[in-house]
């Protein structure tokens, strides 16, 4: 493991496990994180010996958004493209990607989770999309979250910003699992088991088949998508809630 590297990666017993590893920003989706996270997953996408990729975080948090800091000083072109890059990256890998949450998610981090193809959750965590409250809309990873979220939920969600569980993420389908937390490495373990289970064909094809409709509108509507999310970062509204935000948590 390279200690420096904001985002690790492990192979071994037929798994790449990917782990987000920025604790003193609460695994935000800095520039930096997202460039080193997309070459860990071109790297396991084509490691030959893995039949899978986990994606998990270590410290408390799985993943709390945007990186606020660099949006409020640079502008968000360049992240907002790469958020996109990175749903179709993780949709299009062809090997099954698990997201193991064992800690809140917030924001521009259900994009990884709408992204995957399974998700096994702690029954403590939390999600929540902060973004209306920021003068800020979830453009960017509306593009996986819309086609797990049935219109109404997403209304709810999207527009309230509430903090929801893991309980009522699985029963909006953005969860695969909750399960108890001292459970949570043991039901990821046994997934992981089962799709090692699996010839490289069978899940690469599987898979194609099952995000066929994702990756379309993804390809269709991202850069529309990551256009409108950075003039919205960029607005005067949005700059001035985000340095508030800032100034609060400080």
């Amino acid at each position: 493991m390279n200690k420096a590297e904001l985002v690790h990666l492990d192979i071994a017993d037929q798994v790449a496990t990917i782990t987000l590893d920025s604790e003193h920003n609460r695994n935000a989706l800095s520039r930096r994180l997202v460039a080193e996270l997309e070459g860990h997953l071109a790297t396991a996408s084509e490691d030959t010996e893995s039949r899978a990729i986990l994606i998990r975080s270590s410290g408390r948090v799985f993943c709390s958004g945007a990186d606020l800091s660099e949006a409020s000083e640079g502008g968000m072109t360049q992240g907002a493209h790469a958020l996109v890059r990175l749903q179709r990256q993780i949709a299009t890998s062809p090997k099954p990607v698990v997201v193991e949450v064992g800690g809140p998610v917030r924001a521009g981090g259900l994009g990884i989770v709408g992204a995957a193809d399974i998700v096994i959750a702690a029954e403590s965590v939390t999600f929540q999309l902060t973004e209306v409250r920021l003068g800020l809309a979830p453009v960017v990873i509306s593009l996986s979250l819309l086609p797990r979220l049935g219109d109404r939920a997403a209304a709810d969600l999207f527009l309230t910003a509430r903090v929801f569980d893991a309980a009522e993420a699985v029963s909006l389908g953005l969860v695969t699992r909750a399960v108890p937390d001292d459970r949570l490495g043991d039901a990821v373990a046994e997934v992981l088991a089962e799709l090692a289970l699996g010839s490289p064909q069978g899940l690469r094809e599987t898979k194609r088949l099952l995000n066929h409709d994702l990756v379309a509108r993804i390809d269709t509507l991202g850069d529309e998508m990551a256009k409108r999310s950075a003039e919205l970062f960029g607005s005067a509204e949005a700059r001035e809630a985000m340095k508030a935000f800032l100034q609060r948590r400080r």
